[in-house]
């Protein structure tokens, strides 16, 4: 009796293990495609079939390593809670995904390994580099986007950025949000969203609080594209940079202090 009761009784444990997880079924799927890409890694290189001679054997250097990524991307999830952005993200139909997700209660889920590219960016630019999704890192927060920022939200947002950045060494000025990278498309995070409290901590730049008057030759294309704004559209531009820099007002339009603002960060982004 007593070692049917115990057999009974871990049966129920491993039951209720096995059910606790509602991502099990998706975990595997998960597993399974990231196998897809380990096994070709895992094969030295063959040999190459170009012009009139091919070498006698394959040789694979010793020396290397995976790439990393050099950019954190943020932005905020649209929705209406983590768990409808975990479904969104588990799903294959919604061909959406992130690296991590923050909920308002500070959670952290770590949805994808860092060396994989999560596909967060979508048509994106920043400086030349037009595949923001292959070197950068996506970070979404749960909020609806009208909503202030939870401080158990950005404390944990604080301290996965204080990680990021050791671990891969990613500049300052590369910590930016999806509206800089995609300003016509784009409006997340929120004018809502603490910039300057991430900029006190080395994540990403702010403007010095007494910044100085533009001169005659100030050219506010010329800061924009400094700073890695795409800047074909600049009504989109100027909004997307006030969106991160301004959040007082995001009308398109510089005002001379917006201007003052913008030279100030610009030549941060350009001695970085």
């Amino acid at each position: 009796m007593k070692s049917y009761v115990k057999g009974s009784f871990i049966l129920t444990l491993f039951l209720a293990a096995c059910a606790g997880n509602p991502y099990k079924a998706t975990n595997k799927i998960y597993r399974k495609q990231a196998e897809r890409f380990i096994k070709p890694l895992t094969k030295v290189p063959e040999k190459a079939r170009y012009g009139d001679m091919q070498p006698a054997f394959e040789v694979g250097t010793v020396n290397f390593n995976l790439r990393k990524p050099n950019c954190v991307i943020i932005h905020h999830t649209a929705q209406n809670s983590d768990k409808q952005t975990l479904k969104t993200f588990t799903v294959s139909r919604s061909q959406v995904s992130a690296h991590y997700l923050i909920a308002k209660n500070g959670t952290v889920y770590h949805l994808l390994n860092d060396y994989l590219r999560a596909w967060h960016a979508g048509v994106a630019r920043w400086g030349n580099d037009f595949d923001i999704n292959s070197s950068s890192l996506g970070i979404e927060l749960d909020n609806n986007g009208t909503e202030p920022f939870s401080e158990a939200q950005i404390k944990s947002l604080l301290m996965l950025l204080a990680d990021l950045k050791k671990k891969y060494n990613i500049p300052t000025g590369n910590f930016i949000g999806h509206s800089d990278i995609a300003p016509k498309r784009k409006v997340d995070p929120s004018n809502l969203f603490p910039w300057k409290r991430l900029a006190d901590k080395g994540f990403g730049y702010w403007f010095d609080p007494y910044a100085q008057a533009v001169t005659g030759g100030f050219s506010a294309a010329t800061a924009l594209r400094a700073i890695g704004y795409d800047t074909r559209d600049s009504v989109a531009a100027i909004r997307a940079f006030k969106l991160h820099f301004v959040q007082s007002n995001t009308d398109p339009y510089l005002t001379e202090t917006d201007k003052s603002i913008l030279d100030n960060i610009a030549k941060k982004y350009i001695n970085q």
